[in-house]
């Protein structure tokens, strides 16, 4: 990128200031940690020249926290997570906060409340992260996803309420990373002597020489919306400075499609877009199905306070199918399916149902497994 808006510098464009002592310390520190991570880098680890690489937290005191809080009217403490080809993330100080990161938020909240003053953490991060056991002390919790260069000014947007956010989550945000059903396969770290001694037992040892992906198409919410499973925050969850309403569902069918058309109306104060997500339940048939599948969304134009708009999709009899293998096709079966239209996987405001033929789409049956599959079903 030819440049970067930090932080620091989105808040100054937008009149914010942030406090002298702790900005100091910061861009000291990150210097100091550019450098060292040069003269310490392995050759081996090109990708440390690509982009800029995540640095080390540093604790911020009780000390540091109670000098601050004179000075600021809000706190913003800002998580980041950097991971690609060649950096995969671990559980523990990855999905987990660590112990540093932890500290820093439960003493900036502590001090921060007892003054009347808001805390507001900002997720820097391309994947999910643990945030049950620390969102409910902290007022707001922003995630700028991959903001890129002008990532500073957006986020001071937002937080300034310049601009209304209405974007939506990509992925299910898991309470534990081990909630998700894969976890239970991923590559185990063994130490040599237990790899040779299993080695020598003559069979593939799972998890190393192998992995099967059991959860088959139980990845995301369908597996947590199928199995009810908790979560901290949902599939296509995220909230705006306003509210909205979806109602007057409409199903058409039109060819080899289904047209569905739902009013979208701000019933909140302020100015904002809205998406609408069609999740689709399937009849129970010969295949496997997750509970709901999203098959089509769409965003409003910018609405007014009281301002409504009519949204129109449509979804191909295809886009229905699920893939067949004891028959070698792609198969959406015949019956009644019901078209579920919310803000989230887990925030559905109204549901139409129409009946459908079935439509299958024959294929080669060239890569049959050669090995029994195990894989988690529904019952």
């Amino acid at each position: 990128m030819p440049y970067v808006v930090d932080m620091v510098t989105g808040l100054k464009n937008v009149g914010v200031s942030t406090t002298p002592l702790l900005t100091e310390i910061y861009q000291s520190y990150v210097k100091y940690a550019r450098a060292k991570l040069k003269a310490d880098k392995n050759p081996m680890m090109w990708f440390l020249d690509q982009g800029q690489p995540k640095l080390d937290e540093i604790e911020i005191s009780e000390r540091c926290v109670q000098h601050e809080v004179k000075e600021a009217d809000a706190a913003i403490v800002t998580i980041g997570r950097q991971a690609g080809e060649g950096i995969d993330r671990r559980i523990d100080g990855e999905f987990n906060l660590s112990q540093m990161e932890q500290d820093m938020i439960f003493r900036v909240s502590d001090q921060f409340h007892a003054e009347g003053k808001p805390v507001i953490v900002i997720i820097n991060s391309g994947s999910v992260m643990e945030t049950a056991s620390w969102r409910d002390r902290v007022d707001a919790i922003l995630c700028a996803w991959q903001p890129g260069e002008e990532g500073g000014n957006s986020v001071a947007d937002v937080l300034t309420g310049k601009t209304n956010p209405s974007g939506k989550l990509t992925m299910t945000w898991p309470i534990a990373a081990t909630d998700h059903p894969s976890t239970k396969n991923f590559p185990q770290d063994l130490d040599m002597y237990s790899y040779r001694e299993m080695k020598g037992w003559g069979a593939g040892i799972p998890n190393e020489d192998y992995t099967n992906h059991e959860e088959d198409i139980y990845v995301g919410y369908r597996y947590f919306d199928t199995f009810q499973r908790e979560v901290a925050y949902p599939f296509g969850y995220g909230l705006s400075y306003t509210t909205f309403e979806m109602k007057d569902e409409r199903l058409k069918m039109k060819d080899d499609c289904v047209e569905v058309s739902v009013t979208v109306k701000n019933t909140g104060s302020v100015a904002g877009k809205e998406v609408a997500q069609v999740y689709v339940s399937a009849p129970k048939g010969t295949i496997e199905k997750p509970a709901q599948e999203l098959k089509a969304f769409a965003k409003t134009r910018t609405l007014q306070p009281g301002e409504s708009q009519t949204l129109t999709m449509q979804i191909a009899k295809r886009d229905l199918a699920s893939f067949d293998e004891a028959g070698s096709q792609w198969l959406a079966e015949a019956g009644t399916y019901t078209f579920r239209v919310g803000a989230s996987s887990r925030d559905i405001r109204t549901t139409a149902s129409v009946k459908i033929g079935a439509y299958a789409e024959k294929v080669h049956n060239v890569m049959a497994p050669k090995e029994p599959l195990h894989l988690l079903k529904r019952s």
